[in-house]
């Protein structure tokens, strides 16, 4: 299953369940660049469950549309991957790495209160507020 829910004009939420065919990758694929199209300092909230390897169908298929999903980049700030899959999140946190201007932190399915609170900007804000209330104390 890949589902693409547009939670406000900047937000995104894609979950991702079990094995991906091609069908399934295309028609998910174009829903987020439909859903994209007007975005700007976006946020994605990405969640891996019950993750199995795509196809090699569905893999071609991503590979047709990178051009397109690179375009997107541009339209989001930051992305929250969650998922239990440690790999999945080092590889996230690799991507966020060497992508300019793009943050991407990764949490576990558990932490997914955590990812929504970094998404909307709490977490910073949180951090801030206890780093002045231990210099002024």
């Amino acid at each position: 299953m890949l589902r693409v829910l547009q939670r406000s004009e900047n937000r995104l939420d894609i979950e991702l369940s079990g094995a991906l065919d091609k069908e399934l990758m295309r028609a998910g694929l174009n829903e987020v660049i439909e859903k994209s199209m007007d975005i700007s300092d976006g946020k994605l909230l990405y969640v891996i469950s019950d993750f199995e390897f795509p196809t090699i169908g569905a893999l071609a298929v991503e590979l047709s549309q990178l051009p397109e999903l690179f375009g997107l980049l541009g339209k989001f700030d930051k992305c929250a991957v969650v998922t239990d899959v440690s790999w999945l999140r080092t590889a996230a946190e690799i991507k966020g790495a060497v992508i300019p201007s793009f943050q991407i932190k990764s949490f576990q399915l558990s932490d997914m209160v955590a990812a929504e609170r970094w998404l909307d900007d709490e977490l910073e804000s949180h951090a801030l507020a206890d780093t002045h209330e231990h210099l002024d104390g």
